[in-house]
């Protein structure tokens, strides 16, 4: 698992801003919010990943403001403008001269919805990116071999809105399909609700891993998710949170993503905003 890096704390402050705005704080509220939340980084350890880190923050954040949610008006927001998108891009997979491939990089594309690296994103301005840049790291060979073989996978989701691109590819594997959400909120992640509300109900089944935290903190989530995540033939985990906490944890685990912040980057060895499929334990290796 990757630790948590000094800049990380300057992002979780500026997270807590966002959600005390979100939560619909007034100043002195919102003030008092980030002082605790201040007074919370400088307790945690300094070797806790920031998933971790992250999710204690966040926890924090809903008990203080007594929304138990701030991030759902956010979370409904961005399933609804997916889904207007979708019939397009159903098609633009379709027509395709590789289907796989294309649903790859517009799984990716929606990774661009995270709202624990910024306030504000181009859901369409990333599709056409990720439609015409290569991939820095791309194993996209390697799981459309392993997924040919596969008997089951598991597909850990990341943020709300994103699983309705996530739709695209699920809907390409011909294994049966897990798709996996938070088990309560953690900043704009897909919930249960989420995924009913981008219709991934419709392709697979939809379970929680048991905890609300941002990524999979396998030590938090429960004894049903940790088993199906250790005998499932392919793993698939969507985002930075998952991969920050899941690095060389099993094979057959594959991240896809892009690089947001520059201790992700760093840590991969790319370039900042990067594309990626992954094949965990395999990095920057010819794919």
């Amino acid at each position: 698992m990757m630790q948590a890096k000094p800049q990380c704390d300057r992002c979780f402050l500026r997270q807590a801003h966002h959600a005390a705005e979100l939560a619909g704080l007034d100043a002195a509220a919102a003030q008092q919010l980030v002082s605790a939340i201040r007074g919370e980084l400088a307790r945690l350890p300094p070797q806790l990943g920031a998933p971790a880190k992250a999710s204690r923050i966040h926890a924090l954040i809903r008990k203080l403001s007594g929304n138990p949610d701030p991030y759902r008006a956010a979370k409904r927001a961005a399933t609804e403008q997916a889904l207007q998108l979708y019939p397009r891009l159903e098609a633009m997979v379709s027509t395709s001269d590789d289907p796989l491939g294309t649903a790859v990089r517009l799984a990716i594309a929606g990774n661009i919805i995270d709202l624990g690296v910024g306030t504000r994103y181009d859901l369409e301005g990333s599709i056409e990116r990720v439609l015409r840049e290569p991939l820095e790291i791309d194993h996209t060979e390697r799981l459309r071999q392993a997924l040919a073989k596969a008997r089951d996978v598991l597909y850990l989701a990341d943020n709300a809105g994103e699983s309705v691109l996530d739709r695209l590819l699920v809907d390409l594997i011909e294994a049966p399909v897990t798709y996996v959400v938070k088990g309560g909120p953690a900043v704009n992640d897909a919930t249960h609700e989420d995924a009913l509300a981008a219709g991934m109900q419709r392709l697979c089944r939809v379970v929680d891993h048991g905890a609300a935290t941002l990524g999979t903190l396998l030590d938090q989530c429960s004894a049903e998710f940790r088993h199906a995540f250790a005998e499932a033939d392919v793993v698939i985990a969507k985002g930075m949170a998952n991969y920050e906490s899941l690095e060389g944890s099993r094979s057959g685990l594959y991240f896809l993503l892009q690089t947001k912040c520059a201790v992700v980057s760093e840590h991969m060895g790319v370039p900042e905003h990067s594309l990626i499929v992954m094949e965990d334990g395999i990095g920057l290796s010819p794919g």
